[in-house]
């Protein structure tokens, strides 16, 4: 794409009220706009780093064996008085014209479980996963930070559903491991730490996630001598690491990023949802639920990987691989022949599948763009120059390295994948 098309254009300056590293980053480049307190929009390059969030997050969940589903957001009333969870302050609720009363998607076991319901019958319809990628909506109160604690957000929800408590366990441990590797592929893989937290409906404890950086609002204890961590409502019921049997701690600050609960029966039991077993008898489904906010989870990346230019965002989730910068020359052949160049190396890089940022614009100089292109954070930086096209090169530098090289334009497309 040529920045010169682009939506949106970087500023200097983010709002006054915003204090999070993350929130100033991700609006100065232009990637969020905030319309109200907890209020969003996604703006282009944003958006395509939220869809390659959601892209990870699938391709492991269908791995999980995950199907996925969309489910409404409007919820009428009467599912939620069945779970007794109607009164629940933080729901936003509307009521028709025809005086019938709804809740906004405040989270989706009300919704997902009547939906299995209708196809789940006996022990040999289990285990069943399903997930969605829908919007969630809270009346928070403490909404602050930018996209890390929000009004409205997007989350993907997986739901499982099980015959016994051995096959949730089972599926339990895999989620686990399907939830590292999505933080490691986003970028987290050193800051996240497997965290016991209070327990569900089903058992002692839930698990989170938590990243680890000064900006965060959550306070965790960290065995160092495995990684496990233990938040601080739980802390005083634990003295030992319940992995490594540790007893030292380390206290840290951190952003959670992802959830997991055994929910046991207690939707299946609200809705009378029951399965035939071998045996012929009828027996709850059992159910686990396991959740990421994908906007939080993009605000963790640039809380915690930037430095004090800009944004570093990992590759595999960056709006473009490479930014392809074009510098004026003050000679009027050398200008024609950096800006051939720099088309030529545009129009490679596309045909080959190379995502591509082109700064094409005329009426920035080359201090200005440099400055953008480190707020922006795209993993490779391709400059063409009068000085890079003196000997028939183009100069590439990774976006978090000092150093930069000199590369032939032929040699380019190897170097930045």
């Amino acid at each position: 794409m040529r920045q010169s098309q682009l939506l949106t254009k970087a500023v200097k300056e983010a709002p006054a009220e915003e204090e999070s590293i993350s929130a100033r980053l991700l609006i100065r480049g232009g990637f969020i706009d905030k319309l109200a307190a907890g209020l969003f929009n996604f703006l282009p390059l944003g958006w395509r780093v939220h869809q390659k969030i959601e892209q990870i997050i699938r391709e492991e969940m269908n791995g999980l064996g995950g199907e996925e589903l969309y489910l409404v957001a409007l919820h009428p009333r009467g599912y939620w008085e069945k779970t007794k969870r109607w009164q629940i302050p933080e729901i936003f609720k509307v009521r028709s014209q025809s005086g019938r009363e709804f809740a906004l998607s405040w989270t989706h076991e009300e919704i997902i479980t009547p939906v299995a319901q209708k196809f789940i019958f006996s022990y040999k319809d289990l285990p069943k996963y399903l997930y969605q990628f829908q919007v969630k909506m809270r009346d928070e109160l403490r909404v602050k930070a930018g996209l890390l604690r929000t009004k409205e957000f997007i989350m993907k929800d997986l739901y499982s559903f099980h015959s016994n408590e051995k096959d949730l366990d089972d599926y339990y441990e895999k989620v686990k491991k399907s939830y590292f590797r999505i933080f490691e592929r986003v970028g987290l893989k050193k800051s996240t730490h497997l965290t016991y937290a209070s327990g569900g409906t089903f058992s002692p404890f839930s698990h989170e996630f938590q990243a680890v950086t000064p900006a965060g609002e959550d306070t965790i204890f960290v065995c160092p001598k495995c990684r496990l961590a233990i938040n601080r409502e739980i802390k005083d019921k634990i003295s030992k690491c319940p992995n490594c049997k540790g007893k030292n701690f380390r206290q840290e600050r951190s952003i959670e990023v992802g959830n997991i609960f055994k929910l046991g029966t207690k939707y299946s039991e609200a809705f009378e949802f029951s399965f035939q077993n071998k045996k012929g008898e009828f027996r709850p489904v059992i159910m686990g639920c396991y959740g990421i906010g994908l906007g939080r989870l993009m605000g963790a990346i640039a809380e915690i990987c930037c430095d004090e230019k800009g944004i570093i965002w990992p590759e595999e989730i960056a709006p473009f691989r490479v930014h392809l910068l074009s510098f004026a020359a003050k000679d009027k052949k050398k200008q024609t022949k950096v800006q051939k160049t720099a088309e030529d190396v545009y129009g490679n890089l596309i045909q080959n599948g190379v995502e591509v940022l082109f700064d094409d614009r005329e009426d920035k100089t080359a201090g200005e763009k440099m400055m953008e292109a480190d707020l922006l954070g795209i993993p490779w930086r391709v400059i063409v120059s009068e000085k890079t096209i003196e000997k028939g090169n183009v100069e590439i530098k990774r976006r978090e390295s000092k150093g930069a090289e000199l590369v032939r334009p032929d040699k380019l497309l190897g170097s930045v994948r």
